[in-house]
């Protein structure tokens, strides 16, 4: 009988360790070789990627810096949320190359790649932009243009006579 107790026992500490370990999955720093952290970022139709790496907080879009690229002050903010949410302002220095979209959306897809880079380089990073909204891709898309209609939705003009 005391057999039996001790092996249920054994059962029930691993089943309690693995529901822990199921329950907080572990996140870990992921780096390529030169010691960077890398992300994919997208937003409409654009797609970013994105490096991160310590430093002094330079910021580069296609090899520009990144108030020359993304004139509207607006855009610039946006690219700056994830950092400055998580208190990481003049830390990291942010290479990042976009195409397609627009001005808006690359704004978006490269602010949700330094997100994504900052979670591989900093996992304890997580949840401050999990909480900020940071690291889930915006799915918005403009909507297909449809046959039989002037746009989208919008109808042709109807005319009763």
């Amino acid at each position: 009988m005391a057999e039996i107790n001790s092996l249920e026992e054994l059962g029930a500490a691993t089943a309690a360790q693995n529901a822990e370990q199921e329950a907080a999955p572990v996140h870990v720093q992921k780096l390529d070789a030169h010691g960077r952290a890398y992300a994919t970022g997208k937003r409409k139709n654009a797609i970013a990627r994105v490096w991160v790496k310590p430093g002094s907080g330079k910021i580069t879009v296609n090899g520009k810096e990144f108030a020359a690229y993304f004139a509207r002050p607006v855009l610039q903010m946006i690219l700056q949320q994830p950092i400055v949410a998580a208190d990481r302002n003049g830390q990291y220095d942010v290479v990042a190359t976009v195409v397609g979209g627009g001005l808006s959306g690359q704004a978006g897809a490269v602010r949700h790649g330094i997100s994504k880079a900052l979670t591989h380089y900093e996992p304890e990073l997580r949840g401050v932009l999990k909480k900020g909204g940071f690291l889930t891709r915006d799915s918005r898309v403009v909507e297909r243009k449809k046959y039989g209609r002037a746009k989208a939705r919008r109808s042709f003009q109807f005319s009763k006579r």
